[in-house]
């Protein structure tokens, strides 16, 4: 397992570079805020996601479209427990749908 400061640092960095990637999306359809390892993202037309680390777990948790996917870190990637599907390529296809226009994201 990884050690809980590399892990929050993998966090930080990965939570810290969405953001600065949402600035960059229309800020009247989206808005966003950080806090304590958890990115909440809010749409204008309705619907939240929340990105939350679980330091237990070393895990990120992310929750939208009443669903939730878990990523742990692989060399150097946010995969999806069990899937094994990027976190990137999640979050890509779901603000593109949310959004009604394409998206790129990475983490």
């Amino acid at each position: 397992m990884m050690p809980e400061s590399e892990f929050r640092a993998a966090v930080a960095t990965t939570l810290d570079s969405l953001g600065r990637q949402l600035d960059a999306v229309d800020s009247d359809e989206v808005d966003w805020k950080l806090s304590d390892g958890v990115l909440t993202v809010e749409f204008e037309a309705g619907g939240v996601f929340v990105l939350s680390q679980q330091v237990p777990t070393r895990e990120l948790w992310l929750s939208a479209f009443s669903r939730a996917w878990h990523f742990d870190r692989r060399e150097g990637t946010w995969l999806e427990r069990d899937s094994r599907e990027p976190l990137a390529a999640v979050l890509t296809a779901g603000f593109s749908q949310k959004l009604g226009f394409p998206v790129s994201l990475t983490a």
